[in-house]
């Protein structure tokens, strides 16, 4: 039996695209035993993954050399035999772990002049391979193949029996209609819908029948808040009381996903639920919502994308001109169609 080690991405969205790589591992050996090395924090996403062994936490902090704890680390993962290792993070640091383990196949990027801790060394080719879950499919395949599509979207698993148990721990049922609103977008305000708008857009779709939940980590409870407070009834905030666990069974048991361009738009996208995804300063052309159940709505606008973390012009057009209504619009074009 082959047993393959995945050295995973610091980031949930980029996990949640990882996913097809593990698929293509699988499909070329079916019998390989595949385990992922990852954040803590990501370990929930490829613990819903069906082709995942088993999950082993990275416990290194982002820039953290911390060579001889990695060595120990690597001599741990040796006594596995491991025959292969695909290293996903660009790093150097990154590809130390597999090197030391001795792990005779060592795949990924060229990255940070990986020459030597890497034995299949890859140069990407942007043109070829325009988004990140190609780049990381390609990495299954020979280096000298062109990308074999289609490329199957990713998936995550999870069940109703899940979300009844969450739902009664709450003290309630999954409503008859119910609406999840991710807040969060880690790589800055700029990618931010405006609390009010979304708060306004939670009133509308109350007065739908949907119940609304808004969804985030502890970093965006202010923001939860401060919509649940224009909102009233019409939002429950349950940011940063989820695990990112429970946020996956709940976006599961969605019937409408309203999303910022995060980690969680690429998870409800991986369930497959009807979801609006929104960009603001960011593109959708490098990492959009893989599903054909996924609507991805944003301003054409000069200065949009501008990939900032804070507008550098001042004036946030590209979302604060992107109205509740209109997006209410999106919704109901969305849900008319599924």
């Amino acid at each position: 039996m082959a047993r393959v080690l995945v050295v995973a991405p610091s980031w949930v969205g980029d996990a949640v695209l990882s996913q097809p790589l593990l698929a293509r591992i699988k499909e070329k050996q079916p019998d390989a035993q595949i385990d992922v090395l990852a954040p803590a924090w990501v370990l929930p996403v490829y613990r819903r993954m069906s082709e995942v062994a088993d999950t082993l936490e990275n416990p290194f902090a982002h820039g953290e050399l911390a060579l001889r704890r990695r060595a120990g680390l690597g001599k741990v993962l040796r006594a596995r035999g491991y025959h292969a290792a695909y290293v996903l993070p660009n790093s150097l640091k990154s590809a130390l772990v597999p090197f030391i383990a001795r792990i005779p196949r060592r795949v990924g990027f060229v990255g940070e002049m990986r020459y030597g801790l890497l034995n299949d060394a890859r140069r990407l080719d942007k043109e070829a391979l325009p988004l990140m879950v190609e780049r990381f499919a390609w990495l299954a395949q020979n280096a000298s193949s062109t990308l074999l599509r289609p490329l199957a979207p990713p998936r995550l698993n999870a069940g109703p029996d899940e979300a009844s148990m969450l739902f009664s721990r709450f003290g309630t049922r999954k409503p008859q209609r119910f609406a999840c609103f991710c807040l969060g977008a880690e790589y800055g305000l700029a990618k931010r819908w405006p609390a009010e708008y979304f708060a306004r857009l939670a009133r509308s779709l109350t007065q739908d029948g949907y119940e609304v939940w808004l969804l985030g980590s502890a970093k965006d409870a202010p923001i939860g808040r401060q919509i649940a407070d224009v909102a009233g009834s019409s939002a429950r905030n349950v940011c940063g009381v989820t695990s990112l666990d429970e946020a996956v069974v709940l976006l599961a048991a969605a019937d409408l996903v309203v999303t910022n361009d995060s980690g969680l738009m690429h998870v409800a996208a991986a369930l497959r639920r009807p979801t609006v995804a929104i960009y603001g300063s960011s593109s959708p052309a490098f990492t959009p919502p893989l599903s054909d159940t996924a609507r991805v709505v944003k301003l054409d606008l000069p200065c949009s994308p501008c990939f900032k973390r804070v507008c550098p012009l001042g004036h946030f057009n590209c979302m604060m001109q992107l109205q509740p209504q209109q997006m209410l619009q999106e919704v109901n074009h969305l849900t008319r169609a599924q």
